[in-house]
């Protein structure tokens, strides 16, 4: 028995631990464009069922048709990291390659390889053949491409992009379109500010800006993270807690056993 409570101490302190370690993760990254908190769950281990010897030979027989075994827990395990989609606020730069999603979407973004990544993170820059890619040079998809004549570039909510040349003309490029997902967060985060389809989130689906459940593009601004400092801390408080009872927990068992041990000397 006491080996088991051990063990299951132990699965509450790695638990704990793990814990500790999504929140410093969420804190690190408080400052990060468009960063979705992560939430840790957990799920309980296996039960044992443990028979139960009878204590009196006078139980009533009401007693004596009651169960004969109890149901003893194993512990707790980890099982996910879920993200959060919450909306983070929004914070203007004045910036005309900010772009931020106003409600649920992604932008596309085309690996080296081909492969195809989103992100909510809309901090673009143009490389030197006039393309506007993330911060980490990933193409935003589709394409968008300014020339050297090219002044100012507009992007309305719906997505649509303007481009002012030299002189004062007007030229209307392919329009931004944003991706969801049925569900978010089962996506897989790569690093980057950047996410990959799996099985879980299910197919990108494609729309306009501001229709069909899709949210508006805002021009000159970022998306925060969305991250809540004081719930973390809070969050963390209580995981040490938690730890530091699964600990002592550890300890009082090693101090039981011990005085069995010192029993069965004397």
């Amino acid at each position: 028995m006491s080996t088991r409570a051990l063990r299951t101490a132990a699965s509450g302190m790695y638990s704990q631990q793990l814990n500790i370690e999504v929140i410093a993760n969420n804190i690190a990254n408080i400052n990060t464009t468009a960063f979705k908190k992560n939430k840790a769950e957990f799920q309980d281990m296996m039960y044992q069922e443990i028979p139960v010897s009878t204590l009196s030979s006078d139980l009533t027989q009401s007693a004596q048709a009651s169960s004969d075994k109890i149901q003893i827990g194993n512990g707790v395990q980890p099982v996910s990291s879920q993200k959060i989609f919450s909306q983070g606020d929004l914070t203007q730069t004045n910036n005309q390659l900010d772009l931020a999603i106003q409600g649920d979407g992604f932008f596309q973004v085309k690996k080296p390889d081909g492969t195809y990544a989103y992100t909510r993170d809309g901090s673009f820059k143009i490389n030197s053949e006039g393309k506007i890619v993330t911060a980490g040079g990933y193409y935003l998809d589709p394409e968008i491409t300014l020339d050297e004549d090219s002044v100012s570039l507009v992007v309305n909510k719906d997505g649509s992009v303007e481009v002012e040349q030299v002189g004062g003309g007007k030229i209307q490029l392919d329009n931004i379109q944003l991706v969801r997902f049925l569900n978010p967060g089962g996506l897989k985060a790569i690093g980057n500010n950047l996410y990959e389809e799996t099985n879980s989130s299910g197919t990108p689906i494609y729309g306009t800006p501001g229709l069909n459940g899709f949210g508006e593009i805002n021009q000159g601004y970022l998306e925060s993270s969305n991250v809540d400092i004081v719930e973390e801390m809070i969050s963390m408080i209580a995981a040490q807690r938690a730890y530091e009872i699964n600990s002592k927990t550890v300890q009082t068992v090693e101090n039981m056993m011990t005085m069995a041990n010192n029993l069965k000397r004397t």
